[in-house]
């Protein structure tokens, strides 16, 4: 819905403004040589096949021969040449350039320094007074030049960086695009003499290579989180976005306040989202010495962490649950965390419980309690990495272990091509590596392609050939599938198969593409492919909460873990949405109603850092596998154990989601358990349902399994037993549609289970209710 807010004097000046200003777009990669000189030429030319004047100016090719075919007929404005420490320079020539006044400039390297007699020291100046002259600028940069990333780059990989730009730059900019390319590509590039390394070789080690392509997914994926609350802003929309993680704690000036501080810190780190810490302070009260203190602790430890803090004018004990949920509608939170209540049953009912009355108002927010460890393990607070125990390279290997061995060594390569969203360029991405790898003289066939009719798409095919379908009869309809014995028979080194999460047709080999590519691998063939990031099963329930869209096609998360290689191809909404007008996606028909629907901007953006996070998270496992010493996102906790609470409704979903990520996330032992009443009919329909419930987790790599009560009121002690039995570091429950007549008479199952699990951390998990107001 589309805001009627009026325009200020001050927005309308701004807006005018930049009808006179050019624009500038920025092509950003992890390091040189990942391909943005190849793709910002690639735009150049179709600016200029669209009409417009596109000229080229102190663009490096670095002799790369991709590169230097990418010049074709573009005209080039001559740089200015200089020298220093022996190494060509190349500078802007900002006054032919003005005076030739084309629509659009091309030029490589945004952290250039100029030569000391130039007009303006930098780069980033001179495209500034060419964008103020009304000429547009595509322009490129390596994440690791901006001012704030340097620093990690020099603690991670030992890099020093000389030339940078000021960390807010690509605030500058209209449109920023990653060019994402992963360590293997890049090793393979260098290996065939394809880059000239310049600076320190050792930044192109495989380790240092992932390092730096994760900060860059991250470092985009921020400023993409900015512009998607700014839209939610202007469009008047409150309450998380489902694409980012927002933590609140909420603390005391308590001992135990630096506690709840930590554990959000860890919780924000761990799942890559933002650290907020209000506490509530009565005004008219000084504080004592001993509550003094311990906010110049918490203020500490949350400048240190890289939090915000604010203290709450405090209410009433009754009001301040439903000033904490609004203020976290306010600031788009994801979960809150807090403490436990250390009421008895009796004083809650008398007087009321802060986290019970929390539960009742908040929706769409995930409410996480944690533990009051202290009492039974002492004061660890603070994460310990889990070592694996070094394996002894003289012991034997079992008969099953080699037999795992030979098959990993004979298993194809699997490589993934993923996007936000359809057309971003994936299948065009794929056939351009088909091509290149036939070119250089690999066996490459198609397996299964869909162009859905878009011409740029289906003129990569080139020379690639084609293996014919299978025709498969269904109710009398003859269908096209994959013909996967025949690709097996024919035994390319490498085939090309598109969307991963197809469901084949019913009589197929197998149900879901996804099997036919995991056989082909296990042939000895490689496998390139691709999918969209709203097609993974975890992801179902945060696609639905930013779409509205259920996906119904799903793959497991761990079929992207078998890819050696998973890369994003990152597109601009807006990029995005002018492909879909110019009928580049879908047919002209089907443009206005897409527009309107899945490809609206807000939908386009936060599906982008949706894929942008995922994409890093997935990087930061590899790099975690590799037994590097420390993760970006920190250390996970030592032997955590995830255990889901779930009944038969459509919510059970969500939890099992969720507790998988999470268990992914901690690399947790997780178990589902759903508890069948002694006195209740096991009916066909709560079988097959029961049956859905255990695919589903089992599907994603979890333990399901069902406990008995005698009624109602036990459920609470089963699975607290079996909670303790299993060890639960973490218990996952949802939260209760119960009315509070509802739980007077009945009782509620969430406040039992939070009095008798005070010594485990309980994540609450909200159900989405678009409609929810406060």
């Amino acid at each position: 819905m589309e805001t009627f807010r009026g325009k200020t004097p001050e927005e309308i000046l701004l807006s005018i403004s930049k009808l006179h200003r050019g624009r500038l777009k920025v092509f950003i990669g992890a390091v040189s040589g990942s391909g943005k000189t190849y793709h910002m030429l690639r735009e150049g030319h179709a600016h200029k096949q669209q009409g417009l004047d596109v000229v080229i100016c102190a663009v490096s090719t670095m002799q790369r021969p991709e590169t230097m075919e990418q010049i074709g007929d573009l005209e080039r404005v001559p740089s200015i040449h200089w020298f220093k420490d022996g190494v060509e320079k190349k500078d802007l020539n900002l006054e032919q350039l003005i005076e030739r006044n084309p629509e659009v400039v091309l030029v490589d390297g945004l952290a250039h320094r100029n030569r000391k007699d130039a007009r303006f020291p930098t780069r980033l100046e001179d495209i500034n007074y060419l964008l103020s002259h009304g000429i547009s600028v595509i322009t490129t940069i390596n994440a690791y030049e901006l001012e704030g990333v340097t620093e990690l780059v020099k603690r991670w990989t030992g890099m020093e960086v000389r030339e940078t730009v000021p960390s807010d730059t690509l605030e500058l900019a209209d449109e920023v695009v990653l060019i994402d390319v992963t360590p293997e590509t890049m090793l393979t590039r260098a290996a065939e003499g394809n880059m000239r390394f310049q600076g320190d070789v050792d930044v192109f080690k495989r380790g240092n290579l992932a390092v730096l392509r994760e900060l860059s997914l991250r470092l985009v994926a921020e400023g993409v989180n900015d512009s998607l609350e700014k839209y939610r802003e202007e469009m008047g929309l409150l309450g998380p976005s489902g694409a980012g993680e927002r933590i609140l704690v909420s603390a005391q000036y308590h001992w135990n306040g630096s506690i709840h501080v930590r554990r959000g810190q860890q919780i924000a780190k761990r799942l890559n989202g933002d650290l907020n810490v209000v506490t509530f302070v009565n005004e008219k009260q000084q504080l004592s010495k001993e509550a003094a203190a311990f906010k110049r602790s918490i203020m500490k430890l949350v400048e240190k962490v890289g939090g915000s803090f604010e203290e709450l004018p405090l209410c009433s004990r009754r009001a301040l649950p439903g000033v904490l949920v609004q203020y976290a509608i306010e600031h788009n939170v994801t979960r809150i965390v807090m403490g436990h209540s250390k009421r008895t049953r009796w004083q809650e009912f008398w007087q009321g419980s802060i986290v019970h009355d929390m539960l009742q108002k908040t929706r769409n927010i995930d409410v996480f309690i944690v533990a009051d460890r202290s009492e039974y393990e002492g004061e660890r607070i603070l994460p310990a990495k889990r070592k694996k125990p070094a394996e002894d390279p003289y012991r034997r290997l079992s008969t099953q272990e080699v037999e795992r061995r030979i098959e990993q060594i004979k298993r194809g390569r699997f490589k993934v091509y993923i996007g936000a969203a359809p057309g971003v360029g994936k299948t065009y991405t794929m056939l351009r590596e088909g091509n290149d790898l036939l070119r250089k003289g690999a066996e490459v066939r198609i397996g299964l392609l869909e162009t859905h009719g878009r011409k740029e798409t289906l003129a990569q095919v080139g020379q690639l050939e084609t293996i014919p379908r299978k025709v498969i009869d269904y109710r009398g309809t003859r269908l096209e599938e994959m013909d996967t014995e025949e690709i097996i028979r024919l035994a390319p080194e490498i085939v090309l198969v598109d969307e991963l999460a197809h469901t084949n047709v019913p009589g197929s080999r197998n149900k879901k593409r996804y099997e036919d590519v995991i056989e082909i691998l296990d042939a000895g063939i490689s496998v390139i492919s691709t999918v969209n990031v709203q097609h993974l099963e975890s992801l179902n329930d945060a696609v639905m909460q930013i779409t509205g869209v259920r996906v119904r096609e799903t793959v497991p998360d761990h079929i992207l873990w078998l890819a050696d290689e998973v890369q994003l191809i990152d597109v601009a909404p807006g990029s995005l949405q002018q492909r879909m007008k110019e009928g580049n996606i879908y047919a002209m028909d089907k443009v206005n109603q897409a527009l309107g629907n899945f490809f609206k901007t807000g939908n386009l953006i936060a599906l982008r850092e949706l894929a942008l996070r995922e994409i890093a998270d997935d990087v930061d496992e590899r790099l975690e596998s590799w037994e590097r010493k420390s993760s970006l996102r920190g250390p996970w906790r030592r032997q955590e154990v995830i255990y889901v609470c779930v009944n038969s409704s459509p919510h059970a979903e969500r939890l099992i989601r969720r507790g998988f990520r999470i268990a992914h996330r901690l690399k947790a032992v997780w178990i589902v358990t759903y508890v069948q009443l002694d006195d209740a009919p096991l009916t066909l329909e709560l079988t097959g349902r029961l049956g859905a419930i255990k695919q589903l987790t089992e599907r994603l790599g979890g333990r399901f399994d069902i406990q008995t009560a005698k009624s109602r009121n036990h459920i609470t002690d089963v699975l607290v037993a079996k909670a303790n039995e299993y060890k639960t570091t973490q218990m996952i429950i949802g939260q209760s549609r119960q009315t509070l007549w509802q739980e007077w008479w009945h009782g509620s199952l969430v406040k039992r289970l939070l009095r008798s699990s005070r010594h485990m951390d309980v994540l609450v998990v909200a159900d989405f209710d678009p409609n929810f107001q406060v």
